[in-house]
């Protein structure tokens, strides 16, 4: 099977809100490369919600997914952070921070009655988010010297590849990116060119 090279993040942020017996729980779902993105999205959250009584949030990055992570910031355990967490999986997106604050009504609402509440403000929020597919890309990165130049330009028109960062001395570098589904392809066609060297960079 081949490796799935789309994934789905957001290109502009959602707002979400859910009432229950007093009880107000807004939610605002963001776009965040890192975990430092997260850091700084819950820090603008805490203080346009200051007065709130809870900031709970799950976070997902990376086109594989495999950075995640969710807190009930003080919630009962399970009742905020994970229902949170699986509506940005039901939605399939990534590179996203969902945080939900919670001003409590006076009345409680129970174990169910909480799970539902994140969940819905959680879900209002992704759904109001604009959405989009990206590829996932690689990047490489190709040495050569300056007589195998048209070689080299020739494969990069052929496939339709922009080059990146390029420097043409007697020994020239460039860069460039492509789907990961076409990379082994793509590459075997560089170093078919004998003098070409290429080598990963990383993946985006």
């Amino acid at each position: 099977m081949m490796f799935d090279d789309t994934y789905k993040m957001l290109s502009a942020p959602g707002e979400g809100l859910y009432k229950e017996k007093g009880s107000k729980f807004i939610a605002t779902a963001f776009t965040v490369m890192g975990e430092d993105d997260v850091k700084k999205a819950l820090a603008e959250v805490k203080k346009k919600y200051y007065d709130a009584r809870h900031h709970c949030y799950a976070y997902m990055i990376g086109p594989d997914k495999a950075c995640f992570r969710s807190s009930d910031d003080g919630e009962p355990s399970g009742t905020a952070g994970k229902p949170i967490l699986n509506q940005i999986l039901s939605k399939d997106v990534t590179n996203v921070c969902v945080i939900v604050v919670r001003y409590f009504g006076g009345i409680k609402l129970g174990v169910s009655g909480l799970i539902n509440a994140y969940k819905t403000a959680a879900r209002d929020a992704l759904d109001n988010a604009t959405i989009i597919e990206k590829t996932v890309d690689e990047v490489y990165s190709l040495e050569f010297p300056y007589p195998l130049m048209n070689d080299v330009m020739r494969v990069m028109k052929e496939e339709g590849i922009e080059q990146l960062n390029p420097r043409f001395e007697m020994d020239c570098y460039l860069e460039f990116s492509t789907r990961k589904n076409e990379a082994d392809r793509i590459v075997s066609k560089f170093k078919s060119i004998f003098g070409v060297n290429v080598k990963y960079l990383k993946t985006i």
